[in-house]
């Protein structure tokens, strides 16, 4: 059985897997998309289905993107045969001089929650994260539909999870198979936590991870066939674990 979770970044939901669905199922891999809530959408986290297949042909994949690694429960990630990571971090702020500015941004965002700042933020956030491609061109989601009550409460405490990040989740275990997609035009996760992301699945990992540097991409991978490409990577792979 070929099982997929994937989960979304911060301040995004699931519509994001939509077209990754689609694809995916047309390809026998069984999809379920954990949502976080912020929005209209309810909070919801899988799990992996019950496999009678034995335990070399199983495949257990988790997708994230950005934060979203952080944001599921470690025996997901334990049982995971593979894990792709998005636009991702180990650590989100740096140490020393070049976290500080980053971190006093963070907080500011924080503020701006709650508060008749908080569009403007927001959709400042979400420029960032497209460019260098138009907004327009990423699904919506919770900033544009609204953030109920309880969600922007999540969205604080996911703010905070995000700055405290500060290595892998420990659910991550050496044997997983790892692929790193970074955007060459990131413009949310700087370079210095790009690094510290690759030294961190190089110490963590039993076998190197493998990274693209996907060109001329901002934070959100607006990329039409990565998709495609990411399914191929995962259906050439060995089944043995």
């Amino acid at each position: 059985m070929k099982q997929v979770i994937a989960m979304h970044g911060w301040s995004g939901d699931s519509h994001l897997w939509v077209p990754w669905i689609r694809h995916f199922k047309h390809h026998h891999w069984d999809w379920q998309s954990a949502e976080r809530g912020y929005g209209m959408r309810q909070e919801h986290m899988p799990f992996w289905r019950d496999d009678q297949d034995s335990s070399e042909l199983q495949r257990r994949v988790v997708i994230a993107h950005s934060l979203g690694p952080h944001l599921l429960p470690d025996d997901v990630l334990a049982k995971a045969t593979d894990v792709v990571l998005l636009a991702s971090f180990s650590r989100f702020v740096p140490q020393g001089p070049k976290g500080r500015a980053l971190k006093t941004g963070l907080k500011s965002m924080r503020r701006c929650l709650g508060s008749e700042a908080e569009v403007e933020m927001l959709t400042t956030f979400l420029k960032r994260a497209a460019a260098p491609s138009p907004p327009d061109g990423l699904p919506r989601g919770p900033i544009q539909e609204g953030l109920s009550h309880e969600g922007r409460q999540r969205l604080i405490d996911d703010l905070d999870r995000l700055i405290a990040s500060a290595e892998l989740p420990l659910g991550l275990q050496a044997t997983t198979r790892v692929l790193v997609v970074e955007a060459e035009l990131d413009a949310i996760v700087v370079p210095a936590a790009k690094q510290e992301l690759r030294d961190a699945v190089q110490t963590r990992l039993e076998h190197p991870a493998e990274h693209w540097c996907v060109p001329s991409s901002g934070h959100a991978l607006m990329v039409p066939d990565l998709l495609m490409r990411i399914q191929r990577w995962l259906d050439q792979a060995p089944t043995e674990r």
